[in-house]
């Protein structure tokens, strides 16, 4: 499972950093989550600059594919070269979006009339692009999910970790990155918050 963790200038780390290190935990199946820009290098919205693992025409080839926010996302929202190059496949790869990442999932048509989570910064932007936004920190449709939040970026690692895998591995890489005392708390928190939206034929191994 290889996945495009799509960061652009001005990104927001716990969106892009959370969610590819408990992607990464299950490196020993082969999975690996990379940090995809359209430049060589992104700034994050407090400074940290990093380099890119994945040009941004890996998301195109990616089996999975999450987008983070960032302060900067209303500016690439607008751009209409840079969705051009933003090639996804719901009938093929899971599909992610966290907090402003919903907005660019709406304006590449990916959402449409169907309800969506994001942070209560971005929901009016998101509303304006005739989306309707419910208040609840997680929900998917099928291969597309979106989730509100900083911290819901845990719940989009489950939810794909869950449809990739199983529900086993996912509840195994959330209980590693879990504080010590609440580890099954945290388990039982992120699996109950995904697991009504899994389809028929997810992973399911007990």
């Amino acid at each position: 499972m290889q996945i495009a963790v799509l960061t652009f200038e001005g990104f927001n780390e716990l969106d892009s950093f959370v969610a590819a290190a408990i992607l990464n935990r299950l490196k020993p199946l082969g999975w690996a989550a990379h940090i995809t820009s359209p430049t060589e290098q992104v700034t994050s919205m407090n400074g940290i600059t990093v380099q890119r693992q994945k040009p941004l025409a890996f998301a195109a080839e990616a089996d999975a594919v999450l987008i983070g926010s960032g302060i900067k996302t209303r500016d690439i929202a607008a751009d209409e070269d840079l969705l051009a190059r933003i090639e996804l496949d719901p009938a093929r790869q899971l599909i992610g979006a966290q907090c402003s990442g919903t907005l660019l999932l709406a304006k590449l048509g990916l959402i449409g009339d169907l309800p969506a989570c994001t942070d209560l910064t971005t929901k009016p932007w998101v509303v304006e692009a005739g989306v309707k936004v419910i208040d609840a920190p997680f929900v998917a449709h099928g291969n597309v999910a979106t989730a509100g939040g900083c911290l819901a970026s845990q719940y989009l690692a489950t939810w794909m970790i869950a449809r990739g895998a199983s529900i086993r591995d996912a509840e195994e890489a959330i209980r590693y990155v879990a504080p010590v005392g609440e580890k099954a708390l945290y388990v039982d928190r992120a699996v109950g918050v995904v697991a009504p939206f899994l389809s028929d034929d997810a992973a399911i191994a007990a």
